[in-house]
């Protein structure tokens, strides 16, 4: 019998891909949200790709507010939302139940629901945390990268995630680069807890030394350890594009000439043009792109001094 309380609650509207994808944007950048309303988006069937949905998740009959916030992730004319009550059963788990495993270069990213795969670098993520705003083509693509820039012969000692979320693209970098010094950071507190969860999950070791993994929670760059461990030859956001835009200087200043930056969480497009100019004018130029669905995913390496 589940745990969850039996009153579950599903919320669902339907809008086009781009409306639906800019509500899912606009859901990340809303630091209150509330932590119990859990959000994702994705196409209503693989023949009708234009065609999206919008649900929440609630473990309890959603009020007004619940309706409201949702409501309010659209810019104008809203969607129709409605409510239907779910049967008994774990809701967070059915939240993420798309959460298929991911292959991605070396790596198999699944849930402990599947079986591991000990012939690829397998990452186990649980349910509730693995990719709830649905933009998991921007995990996968920042996991390809990391893999080519491992191949390229890439070898970075000091490695930062920054906006790490669940860890994973930390603990990936440091099973490529086993005796790098790696430090995941984040601006939620929440993140913390399940980074140390992840790593204890995934075999990780945590600490600051070489080969070990160290947890921040800060502000973009703002932290007097974060910058102590620097600079860093591999820098990696999997954020938005705004952020990753105000962060330019910031990045440039803990990245040193010849080092690198991995960019993802910009749609392809006008965000990633605005991404590429403020960090051309940081000193940055491309190394290699990769386009996966409508996101960009950019290694961007600092140009060395003349």
């Amino acid at each position: 019998m589940s745990d969850n309380p039996p009153d579950s609650w599903k919320l669902t509207a339907f809008a086009p891909k781009k409306i639906v994808q800019a509500a899912l944007l606009a859901h990340d950048e809303i630091e209150d949200w509330d932590p119990e309303l859990v959000i994702a988006g994705h196409e209503v069937s693989e023949d009708r790709p234009q065609e999206w949905v919008l649900e929440g998740w609630y473990p309890r009959r959603p009020a007004k507010a619940q309706k409201d916030a949702m409501r309010a992730l659209f810019d104008r004319d809203p969607p129709a939302i409605t409510a239907e009550k779910l049967p008994a059963q774990d809701w967070l788990a059915l939240s993420q139940q798309g959460a298929q495993p991911i292959r991605a270069g070396p790596f198999y990213i699944h849930t402990p629901e599947f079986n591991a795969d000990e012939s690829a670098i397998d990452f186990v993520i649980p349910a509730a945390q693995a990719f709830g705003t649905g933009q998991h083509r921007t995990t996968a693509g920042c996991l390809e990268m990391l893999a080519r820039m491992k191949a390229s012969g890439m070898h970075p000692r000091h490695i930062a995630d920054i906006g790490t979320g669940t860890g994973l693209l930390a603990m990936a970098a440091s099973a490529l680069w086993p005796g790098a010094y790696v430090t995941a950071s984040d601006i939620d507190p929440v993140c913390a807890e399940v980074v140390e969860e992840n790593v204890k999950l995934n075999s990780i070791k945590p600490g600051p030394g070489r080969g070990q993994l160290t947890m921040v929670v800060a502000p973009g760059m703002d932290d007097d350890l974060l910058r102590l461990r620097g600079p860093y030859d591999l820098l990696i956001a999997n954020i938005l594009a705004g952020p990753l835009v105000e962060l330019a200087p910031d990045f440039a200043k803990a990245v040193p000439p010849g080092g690198s930056v991995l960019l993802a969480g910009l749609l392809a497009g006008d965000q990633e043009a605005a991404v590429r100019r403020a960090y051309r004018r940081a000193g940055f130029r491309q190394a290699a792109r990769l386009e996966r669905g409508d996101w960009a995913i950019v290694w961007l390496r600092r140009r060395r001094a003349r």
